[in-house]
Formats: structure tokens, sequence, C-alpha cells
């Protein structure tokens, strides 16, 4: 899987750091992704971010705070739509399209590390 630079992300720090916080407070343990034109390049000012969030030791189950990050994500400062999925909903086809390339945004902790 060719996880990219996260220097190839198409955000200014600020938002980064914003987003970064979020993902901790609503989604510690969940492994993050952004994909897109914001990690592929061609985005603008008005893009979206696209992310899937994946359980790192169950990838077929949906991660807990999905819906609290949501709601803190629209409540927050950030200037784009952020647009998050479940890896576990999401086709297998678009699996494959995610994994040609993103940038890891968060490395989860998994339920068995959070444990140690």
């Amino acid at each position: 899987m060719p996880a990219l630079d996260p220097t190839r992300l198409q955000l200014p720090a600020r938002h980064l750091h914003t987003l970064q916080a979020l993902l901790r407070q609503h989604v510690p343990r969940a492994e993050v992704w952004a994909y897109g034109s914001r990690v592929t390049g061609g985005a603008h000012d008005g893009s979206d971010l696209d992310l899937v969030l994946r359980d790192p030791d169950h990838p077929t189950r949906d991660v807990e705070g999905w819906g609290e990050l949501q709601e803190a994500l629209q409540a927050s400062p950030l200037p784009m739509l952020v647009d998050v999925h479940l890896w576990s909903r999401l086709p297998e086809a678009f699996h494959r399209r995610i994994e040609a390339g993103y940038v890891v945004m968060q490395h989860g902790q998994g339920a068995a590390a959070a444990r140690e």
C-alpha cells in the first residue's frame, strides 16, 4: 500500500493541527487515512478533505466515535468540508482506489495497544 509522505497533503498547518486534535479526541483508536485530491494533487481552496477510518485490529468493524467525530468536524473552524467514511462500509473496489495513494493522518492505537 503506497502511503505517501504527509507533506504531500494539501492542507495548511493550522488546519492540520485542528484536524489531528479532533481525531485524537474522538477516534483515538482509529487508523485514519486521507485520500483524494488533497493527497494526489489538483486540490483548490474549496476542495473537500476525504478521510477514511479503519479499526486497526478488525478492518471490517465500524470505528467507535465516528458519529461524534462527524459532529465535531461540522462544528469546527475548519473552512473545508471533511468527508469521513468508514473502511468497513466501503466496497472493495473503493478500497483499492484509496490504497493507490493515501496519507496516514493517524496511526490508531487499536484495542490491543490501548490495553497495554
